[in-house]
Order: C-alpha cells, then sequence, then structure tokens
C-alpha cells in the first residue's frame, strides 16, 4: 500500500532542515577541494560521473555539528553534501570566468564547464569512525547499525556484473500540471512507490490522484554487486566467516574484482529476498556503498611500533660479529615444540620472507615469493609446520587436498539470481599471503594441475560461463604430502611423491623427512618433549604478570615477535646481489647442470631464480640491504637439501637430523663451499 500524503510532508520537512546546512558545505568544499573542484570544472568530458572525495576527520574538524549530522543522518545529509557540491562548484566557476575575463586565462586548458554529475564521497580513513564501536565485523553488523554512517573491511569473494539501473524519473499531475521527482525503492526491488495525491505545495492544493510520466525524464546510474567476507585471520578458533552484499554505483563500478581487501564506507539497508514458493520472504541486509577502496597494499594490518625497531637494530648491534648465532636464535622460534630441524625451520623463514619481484623492460615478472614442499614420512612434523607458518604470515588460507577442487583453489562460477558470478577460491583469497595445502598428494591429477599458472605467473585465467578474466595471485605456495609407500632414495623424487615434472620445479624448497631410527636421537627428542610440557605446566603456576625480559634486547623470539620481523623486514629490505654471490650462484648451477645424476624435474632454469630468491630473502634474515656470499651459500644449503638424488656439494645433508651448532659462525664451510663449486 503506498505511504500517505503526510509521510512525504514530513521528509519534505526534514529535507528542508537539513538543506540549511548546505551555504556551510559548501564553504568547507571551498576550503579544503578548491583544487579538485577546479580539475572536475576544466575536465574536457561532462558526461562521466566524478568522485570528490572528503575525509571525514577533516569534516569533524571543520564544524563537529556536521560530523554528527553526517554520522547519524547519512541518508538524508549526502543528497544535501552533493547539492552544496553543485553550488561550491558554480562558485569556482564564476572565479575562473572571471580571471579570464581579466586576461589570465589559461590556454592549455580546455574551457570549465560545471558537471551534473558530481557524487560526494566520504573516506573514514584516520577517523574515529574505524574504532571496532563504529566499525564492526561483518559478523556482528545488527540492527542498530541501521541508518548511521557505517565503515565494513573484508575480501571481495564475489564480483557482479555491471548493470543499468533507474535513479529518478519525473511526473506531472493531470489536473494541476505540478511536476515532481519519484526515486525508486532499492529495498523494494527498485520499485516506484508514487504518492496518494499530488505533492503540490500550492495554497489550495491539488486531492488528484492520476499522475503522467514525464517523456524522457528517466535518469540512469550505472550498478554493480559484490560479496565481501570478513578476514579470517581476525577469527576466532571456530567461527564461521560471514559475507555481506554491497552495492556499488555510479563511479564506484569495476573498482575492485574478487581477491581484493577493501574497506568501504556507506548506509546499512534491508531488501526483501527474492519470491520463491513455499519459502517465507525475509529481509536480507544490504550494504550500500558511498565510498569504497582497495587496501591490497594496506593487507598487513601489523602494527609496529617504534620501540619493537629499535630492538631489532639493537639485536643485531648484539650480534653484528656473530650473524648466525643471531640468525639461529630468530630460527629457534619457529615451531619451538619440534627439536632440532634446523634446515626446515630456515627453509620455512626463507619461504615466508621471500626475495624481490623483478620486472624487465618489456613488463614480464619475475615471481618474488618462493613455494615450499614438505615431504615426509608421518609423525615427521609436517602440519606443525603448515599451521605454524599459516600464524606467522599475515594473511594466510588453510585447506586440505582431499577437500580442494580446481574451482575451490582457484575461482568458481556461481549463478546468483540468474546471473552468473566469479567467486574466489583459496589461492585468490590468499593473495599476498601464504596458501597452505595438506595432504597434496590427495588431490587430484588435474586439480593439482589447475593451479601451475598461480604458482609460476601469480595469476588465474578464468574462462567459465561465458565469464572470461585474469585474477592475481602474488601467493606463496606452502604444500605438505606423504610419499607414495615406503621412500625409495634410489628413485626420482617425482616417482616417489606421484608429482609431475612440471608442478615439482614450481617449487622453490622440496624438502625430505625420512624416519629412521636412531636411538641417541629418539632419546633427545623425547626428553625435549616431555620438557616442552613440563615448561608449559609451569607457566601456568608461576605469576602471568611477571616477565623476564631485559630492558633492551629480545630474550625470546615470539610469536608475535617473529611475525612483526618478518613483515619488519620485507618490507624495509630490497637486497641486491654482489659479484661474489652471483659468482657462487652460476657456478653451483652450472654444476648441477652438468653433473650426471641430476633430477630433471629440479634443475631447470626455475632453480636459478629460486637460487635468487632465496639469497635474497637470506639477506632479509640477516637484516641486510646485500646478497653476500654467506647469502649465496645459505640459499644452496636449502636446495641441497631438496635435493636427495642430486646433492652435487654436500651429499650428507640429512634435513630430519639437521642440528643447531653452538657457534655457527666458527664452523662456518663459506670457504669449503666455495672450493667446492670453484673447483
Amino acid at each position: 500500500m503506498p505511504p500517505p500524503h503526510e509521510a512525504f510532508s514530513d521528509d519534505a520537512g526534514e529535507a528542508a532542515k537539513l538543506s540549511e546546512y548546505e551555504p556551510t558545505l559548501a564553504k568547507f568544499l571551498r576550503s579544503f577541494h578548491s583544487d579538485d573542484l577546479r580539475r572536475i570544472l576544466l575536465h574536457s568530458e561532462p558526461t562521466l560521473h566524478f568522485p570528490l572525495v572528503i575525509d571525514f576527520a577533516e569534516l569533524f574538524d571543520f564544524d563537529p555539528k556536521l560530523g554528527n549530522t553526517l554520522y547519524n543522518n547519512p541518508k538524508g545529509f549526502l543528497p544535501v553534501f552533493d547539492a552544496a557540491a553543485q553550488r561550491a562548484q558554480s562558485e569556482v566557476l564564476e572565479i575562473l570566468n572571471k580571471s579570464e575575463l581579466m586576461g589570465t586565462p589559461d590556454k592549455l586548458n580546455p574551457a570549465a564547464v560545471q558537471k551534473k554529475l558530481l557524487h560526494v564521497r566520504v573516506n573514514t580513513s584516520g577517523s574515529p569512525l574505524l574504532f571496532p564501536e563504529f566499525s564492526p565485523s561483518i559478523g556482528k553488523v545488527r540492527v542498530k547499525h541501521r541508518g548511521i554512517l557505517l565503515t565494513l573491511k573484508g575480501t571481495v569473494i564475489r564480483s557482479g556484473g555491471v548493470k543499468m539501473i533507474e535513479g529518478e524519473r519525473w511526473y506531472q499531475c493531470r489536473k494541476c500540471n505540478h511536476s515532481f521527482r519519484c526515486h525508486p525503492e532499492l529495498e523494494a526491488g527498485n520499485r516506484i512507490t508514487l504518492p496518494a495525491s499530488c505533492p503540490s505545495t500550492s495554497s489550495k492544493g491539488c486531492p488528484s490522484a492520476y499522475f503522467q510520466l514525464i517523456e524522457d525524464s528517466i535518469t540512469c546510474h550505472d550498478y554493480q554487486e559484490i560479496k565481501i567476507q570478513e578476514s579470517v585471520q581476525l577469527l576466532d578458533v571456530g567461527s564461521i566467516p560471514r559475507s555481506m552484499p554491497v552495492i556499488l554505483m555510479d563511479d564506484l563500478v569495476d573498482i575492485v574484482k574478487a581477491g581484493d581487501d577493501v574497506i568501504a564506507s556507506g548506509i546499512l539497508s534491508a531488501k526483501w529476498s527474492s519470491d520463491v514458493k513455499d519459502v517465507r520472504c525475509n529481509l536480507d541486509p544490504v550494504f550500500i556503498a558511498n565510498y569504497a577502496r582497495r587496501t591490497n597494499e594496506l593487507k598487513s594490518g601489523i602494527d609496529i611500533p617504534e620501540e619493537i625497531i629499535k630492538e631489532f637494530d639493537f639485536f643485531w648491534a648484539k650480534h653484528r660479529d656473530t650473524p648466525l648465532k643471531g640468525r639461529n636464535e630468530i630460527l629457534k622460534g619457529i615451531c619451538p615444540q619440534i627439536y632440532g630441524l634446523f634446515t626446515v625451520k630456515l627453509a620455512v623463514a626463507l619461504t615466508l620472507i621471500g626475495g624481490v619481484q623483478h620486472v624487465d623492460a618489456s613488463g614480464t615478472k619475475v615471481r618474488g615469493e618462493p613455494h615450499m614442499l614438505l615431504v615426509g614420512d608421518p609423525g615427521t612434523g609436517k602440519s606443525q609446520f603448515l599451521k605454524f607458518a599459516a600464524k606467522l604470515s599475515n594473511r594466510s588460507v588453510i585447506t586440505t587436498g582431499l577437500g580442494s577442487t580446481s574451482a575451490g583453489l582457484t575461482v568458481t562460477a556461481v549463478k546468483d539470481g540468474g546471473e552468473w558470478m566469479l567467486e574466489a577460491g583459496a589461492l585468490v583469497l590468499a593473495d599476498g599471503g601464504l596458501c597452505c595445502i595438506d595432504e597434496f598428494d590427495s588431490m587430484r591429477e588435474h586439480d593439482r594441475t589447475a593451479i601451475h599458472e598461480a604458482m609460476e605467473q601469480q595469476t588465474i585465467s578464468v574462462a567459465k560461463a561465458g565469464l572470461v578474466t585474469t585474477l592475481t595471485s602474488r601467493t606463496t605456495v606452502f604444500g605438505a604430502t606423504n610419499p607414495k609407500g615406503q621412500y625409495d632414495s634410489d628413485e626420482s623424487l617425482s616417482v616417489n611423491t606421484t608429482l609431475s615434472g612440471p608442478l615439482l620445479s614450481r617449487f622453490d624448497i622440496v624438502i625430505v623427512l625420512l624416519d629412521r631410527k636412531n636411538p641417541d636421537l629418539d632419546g633427545i627428542i623425547s626428553s625435549h618433549i616431555l620438557a616442552q610440557s613440563t615448561k608449559a605446566e609451569e607457566k601456568k603456576t608461576s605469576d602471568s604478570g611477571v616477565k623476564s625480559t631485559a630492558a633492551w634486547g629480545i630474550e625470546e623470539w615470539t610469536l608475535p615477535f617473529l611475525r612483526r620481523y618478518i613483515h619488519y623486514v620485507r618490507h624495509r629490505f630490497k637486497p641486491v646481489l654482489t659479484k661474489e654471490a652471483e659468482r657462487v650462484i652460476s657456478g653451483y648451477y652450472q654444476l648441477q647442470r652438468s653433473s650426471g645424476t641430476q633430477n630433471a624435474a629440479r634443475t631447470t632454469v626455475r632453480m636459478l631464480e629460486s637460487l635468487i630468491r632465496l639469497a635474497q630473502a637470506h639477506a632479509r634474515l640477516m637484516f641486510r640491504n646485500e646478497v653476500t656470499e654467506l647469502d649465496a651459500i645459505a640459499a644452496i644449503l636449502c636446495i641441497e637439501s631438496s635435493m636427495t638424488t642430486s646433492a652435487v656439494v654436500d651429499s650428507a645433508g640429512d634435513a630430519l637430523n639437521s642440528n643447531f651448532r653452538e657457534n655457527p659462525d666458527q664452523e662456518c664451510i663459506l670457504t669449503y663451499y666455495s672450493d667446492r663449486i670453484y673447483s
């Protein structure tokens, strides 16, 4: 049933009250955004939609009352803001025209024209609206958040096509010829509700209820629906990530795609669910975005205070003479519940830190993210390393091979409301982070081949249901698999793991962990596990308020410290290879290629790129901007551990029995390795 005429008059009264703010808002726009208005006026295309992005913090500082009104009633206030933008635009246009009359025209620019399609976009970054009280996670959005200016953060998991939607139309009363404008209700499936009687403001009034549409008065907008999902990292254990449909209009369409991180500010509304037989019709929440921006470059979400950075600097200043000992202290913090396995912990650290992406003159990219595969007998700690690596990464997705399909890993075509849409899979959602795949051998062969492109080219090309696109997947893949039956050292890696050569060559590090019986090692490991449980009991009984850390310096590399350190070195250092490091890497690569025991699946040109990546990662781990000979040797150590059948330098390397040295700097085998490579 259409609403009564009084409802329209109430809305008109509220709109008139809000329109009083228009001169103040126009003054604010002229004061803070005159350059933006000038740029929009001088744009050559008058039919485009132009965004005018304002900062909520700036508006609140300018006039707190305006900020409060915008926060509490954005639906009524934003149209007033758009009208104020038109007013400010007219005033700036007058100034531009006066400057031309005074003889100072800008000949390089086209003539200034007022743009009708100007939209004010409110950016809430740096304002109190980003606090958890005003910006809840998607799963905690409730009815109380409806009608206020809300900010949501999430990852785009589904992106629909751009459609055309009706924005407004004009009607004329058949009796008094009064013209008025009607807006479709987005919440009611874009249906237009006409008033019960003519809304004429004349003194006599008009009781007519017959109206006719004015020809060519319909205004249309670009329209796109996306779905965002809350970050898995922010959820409690066992919680299911919730999602929210978001409506983008006009200049906001097509600015994000599946897999992107976004921050959107707008209004929470609700719309009736689609009419299905024998199913109750419900109100589904929907978020109408006023402003949205990609935050892919801000994915980390890890705050590193200055004090922590000073502690990192102090730690490496303390270990200036013994850098390898300092490195080993950091590595001991990785999976401390597992005894030894120095080589595996070093490989995990290098995989998470990664190298530097290289782009040549033609625009071809060489990835900087290494990939790692753990092949081992049951009980060698593969899944433990996977889980710990996922905690260390600022963005990670964990999946198992048995429950993963090619569509689930890459991208899925989903039919929603009669339209096909793309929904991001694990590799796309882990863009810029880590994708852990346990039980890698359980995946079907055609599902494994789906990740080839994502691992090397870091893109996912899709051609499904008429949707042809390419998504980015700058992801580090960390896999774990069991060997096929008993591991046979005489056979190649591809035979033992049933993984194809092309897939194995894409892994920078493949470490084999074989559970051989060793009474001495078994005794040490059992003592370590028992000591760990004793330590945990002591921690529970001890006073939690007492901390045994020095005023300066890191006593123990805990999980938060390791996360911050990995994030810090990844963004601060861009290591460059020295001539000595280049010589070592080149010599080792040529030696591998000429070796008679080479593994064809591993000794490809990709191995040379892997060596460079791992050497750069080791330089970052050592807090340096220069790849030295030592870093090249450390990269070779990881590659050697992954070549169980073709180790040409250190054939006695056993990853499972590798332990931390007491004096690694004194026992450094740099000269030994260099002599073997150069000879």
